[in-house]
Formats: structure tokens, C-alpha cells, sequence
């Protein structure tokens, strides 16, 4: 195994101003372009074939690497670019497999990443310890060499003997590790390719390898700053919601919650289940937007905080006067104008009776619930409302109706009905009849019965989701 010396690192070649990064990829003692003109201009100094292939090689380098570079910087999302990164690199060094993990925030190797390697692979190449592992050596904050190779794994008296043993048992040949690392961050992951059979790229493979890493690195970096972002928002959302459902006696409560990202949605949905003092129950499900007329993508944080201001300020108005759902999302409709005058929310609240199975609801621009029943499925007819905030003065009469034992009321947002057909109306249909052709023993269980919608209806080839996916469950015992 060659672990070059770290203080060792070439400086970075060429010089300011150089013409399109050429001289970069130049070696030492091949002429530049402007020699090649000039040597043409004086027939004494005519390039030779052989320098003319040099160079034609020079360029079809540079071209190959400008490639690589810009489908790294199309790829989205942090996946995108870790796959890139392995491909690109594996087609630079004419490696078959790799593997590259990222850094953790207290050092070292995370999740590993694979290329032509199974998950099984995978697994048992974690199973290297940490003094043989190639990966933590490259991710080390002292004393990080700048490249790792061996000609054959299987063989090298350098690795450690679980590393040759599972070398030999992957069909892993000859392998070349890099870091990916700034000056800023350090090392954010490493990567190491394989070969199938004993061997070692060329010196202008590396070369290529070596320029597409430091292209890769401040990339990658970025792009695990933006998911470690991500990642604490949806986790700060998820806890504006409630960890978990209140089970009263004579109900059964489920919920699911497919939330879009932040980057691409507008609005915020809730849902809850609120135990009252008298042993009655409210269902409320809804949604928040906003920002203003024209709010878009980018406004969802903000959403997200109001949305948890809503639903806290629901709960208590649930708490004392939970039997009426006009008045507690007339109460909203007042919080709403006063305090949060650039949003809008459309909302269902339904009071429930788990003993006598006697439910009243009410709506504000909201989807239709359903009733699921050993017969089939069928919208719960609300009267027609604007959502809280558009008007003046917000009113809308209430719904009352009785369920059979058996039966499951399901609430849910626009954001899921959308994702089930090309129109809202559609969408509802669709949602319905999912519902109504669930198989028994699915509707039986309203956690079944939340993921089995969840599974069918939203079309999964479809574009990236820009509202979340809402749906509660409530099944009579």
C-alpha cells in the first residue's frame, strides 16, 4: 500500500491568466499551445507527429474532465452527487467499483456509498477495522496522506489481513483512494475505486483524478451543508406536530405525514387528535400558506412556524368549546385576520363522541372527509367555505352525522388529493375510490389503511412533491 508523505503535495500548476485551464494539464517539457504555432510558422520547427498526438491527447483530457465537472455540477441533492462523484471518478481512473463516504460532523466514516458493489459488499467492507481501513486514513485530520494505491490488495503485504481477506473474496484487484477535501472544511469524504484485476491507472489518470477531486470537493461540501440544514428543519417541524396520537377507548387513530421540502413548497399542513375533559375527541387536520399573494417556494419555513402557532392556539380553543367546530374555527378565522394577516389556512375540525360514534365537523376551504364503511367509501358532504382569512368574516354552518362500529373517518390535506389525480376534484375521486377498494383487512386497521393510500395513490413517477401529504385516521371500535 503507497501512503505518500501529506507535506509532499504537488503545488497546484499553471500560472494566472492561462487560456482555459490548458496549462494545468500540461506536463512539464510538452509544448503549449502558442509552441505549436510557432513552431508551425517556421518549417525548420515543425512539431513532430509524436508531439501532435501529445497534444491532441492534452486536449482530449481536458475535454473529458470539463465533461465530468459539469454533470457534477447539474446533479441535485446530495445523492446526485455522491453518485456522480463515484461514476465520474471510476470512469477517469478505468476503475470498475468504488465506494465514498462522507465525514461525521466528530470524525470519521459515515454511511458508505457504493458503485458495483452490493449492499452486502458494503457491509463487509465495513467491517474493516479502523487502523486498516482505507477510508479513515483518507478522512484523518493529521496526517492525511494525499492519495492511497496498491496494485493488488489481495496480495499487498501493506493492508491489514482482514482487508486482503475480503480483497480476495470481492474479486477487488488493484485500488487508488483520494480525499475530498477543502482548505475550509477539511476532509468532507473520501473515495477509493477499484480495480477487477491487479493494476494501477496511469500517471495521466490520476492526473485527471486528482484535478476532478479538488473540482469536486468545495461541491460536495456545500451540498452537506445544505442537507445537514435540511435535515434540522424537518426535524424542528416534526416537532411541531404531535409524537404521537392519544388512543381513547372505543377509537382507533392513525396518521401519516409526507412533508415536501422546504425548497419547493409554500405552505405547511397539521394534523391532530385532542382528548377533551368530557372523554370526546377533536380530529382537526388543515394547512397553512402564506407570506402574502404570490408567496411561492422558499416561504415554507415561515409557514412552518405558523403552522405550530395555529395548531397550539386550536388545541385550546378545542379544550373550551370543542363541541361546536363552527365556533372553534371561527375563533381561528379571528386569530388568524389579527395575528397572521398575510396567511391563510383551510381546515376541517370534526368533534367526536367515541361512545355514542356521533360526529359534527366543520370546514374551511378544506377537502371533503371520508367515510370508510363495510360498504364502500363516500365523501362527508360539507357546506361550500372559504378558507380562514380570504373574507371579511368567516362563517359556515356544521355537519353532524353518526357512524357504524367499523367505520373510519379520514381526513386529509389538498396536498394529497392533488398527488392522486391531475385535478383536485380528480384527485378526490381517485382518493375515494382507493380507499373504497382497500382490502379488508387493510380497512380494518387505520394505520394499514393510511399507508396503503399513501402507497397507491400518489404518483410516484410524477415530479417532485411541492405540498405535503396529510391524512388521518379514525376508526370506530
Amino acid at each position: 500500500m503507497t501512503e505518500p508523505n501529506p507535506s509532499s503535495t504537488p503545488s497546484e500548476p499553471g500560472e494566472p491568466g492561462c487560456a482555459g485551464g490548458l496549462s494545468v494539464l500540461d506536463p512539464p517539457g510538452l509544448p503549449g499551445p502558442a509552441d505549436a504555432e510557432d513552431g508551425a510558422a517556421d518549417p525548420r520547427m515543425a512539431p513532430s507527429a509524436g508531439v501532435q498526438d501529445r497534444l491532441v491527447g492534452r486536449l482530449s483530457d481536458f475535454t473529458s474532465l470539463h465533461e465530468h465537472t459539469e454533470r457534477l455540477a447539474r446533479a441535485r441533492g446530495l445523492d446526485a452527487t455522491l453518485a456522480a462523484v463515484l461514476a465520474s471518478g471510476a470512469d477517469l481512473l478505468g476503475a470498475g467499483r468504488g465506494v465514498l463516504v462522507t465525514r461525521r460532523p466528530r470524525g470519521g466514516p459515515g454511511q458508505p456509498v457504493g458503485l458495483g458493489l452490493d449492499r452486502a459488499s458494503l457491509g463487509a467492507l465495513e467491517t474493516v477495522p479502523p487502523e486498516q481501513s482505507l477510508l479513515a486514513r483518507l478522512l484523518r485530520d493529521h496526517d492525511r496522506p494525499e492519495l492511497l494505491h496498491s496494485p493488488d490488495l489481495a496480495a499487498d503485504p501493506a493492508t491489514g489481513a482482514r482487508l486482503r481477506e475480503l480483497a480476495a473474496h470481492l474479486g477487488l484487484g488493484g485500488c487508488y483512494g483520494l480525499p475530498l477535501a477543502t482548505e475550509e472544511d477539511g476532509p468532507v469524504a473520501a473515495a477509493v475505486w477499484f480495480f477487477d484485476r491487479p493494476a494501477e491507472p496511469t500517471e495521466r489518470q490520476r492526473e485527471l483524478a486528482h484535478h476532478y477531486c479538488r473540482f469536486a470537493a468545495p461541491l460536495l461540501a456545500k451540498q452537506l451543508e445544505a442537507d445537514k440544514v435540511r435535515h434540522t428543519t424537518e426535524a424542528l417541524r416534526r416537532g411541531l406536530l404531535p409524537d404521537r396520537l392519544p388512543q381513547p377507548v372505543g377509537l382507533r387513530l392513525a396518521a401519516r405525514l409526507v412533508p415536501a421540502a422546504l425548497d419547493r413548497s409554500c405552505g405547511s399542513d397539521w394534523y391532530d387528535a385532542i382528548p377533551l375533559p368530557d372523554g370526546t375527541v377533536g380530529l382537526t387536520v388543515g394547512s397553512v400558506s402564506g407570506d402574502g399573494p404570490g408567496a411561492g417556494p422558499g416561504s415554507a419555513p415561515g409557514a412552518a412556524a405558523a403552522m405550530g402557532r395555529i395548531r397550539a392556539a386550536l388545541r385550546a380553543y378545542a379544550v373550551l368549546e370543542g363541541e361546536d367546530p363552527v365556533s372553534v374555527l371561527g375563533d381561528l378565522e379571528l386569530l388568524l385576520k389579527t395575528t397572521e394577516p398575510s396567511r391563510t389556512a383551510t381546515a376541517v375540525y370534526a368533534w367526536v363522541e367515541p361512545d355514542e360514534r356521533r360526529i359534527t365537523l366543520a370546514g374551511a376551504g378544506h377537502c371533503p372527509p371520508i367515510l370508510v364503511d363495510r360498504h364502500g367509501a363516500e365523501f362527508v358532504e360539507t357546506s361550500l367555505s372559504a378558507p380562514l382569512g380570504m373574507l371579511a368574516c368567516w362563517e359556515a354552518p356544521g355537519v353532524e352525522f353518526t357512524a357504524e362500529r367499523g367505520d373510519t373517518l379520514l381526513l386529509y390535506t389538498e396536498g394529497l388529493a392533488r398527488r392522486c389525480g391531475r385535478t383536485l376534484h380528480a384527485g378526490q375521486a381517485n382518493l375515494r375510490r382507493a380507499a373504497a377498494d382497500a382490502p379488508r383487512d387493510v380497512r380494518l386497521d387505520p394505520d394499514l389503511l393510511c399507508a396503503h393510500l399513501l402507497a397507491v395513490c400518489p404518483d410516484r413517477g410524477a415530479a417532485p412533491a411541492t405540498d405535503d401529504l396529510m391524512l388521518l385516521g379514525a376508526r370506530f371500535e
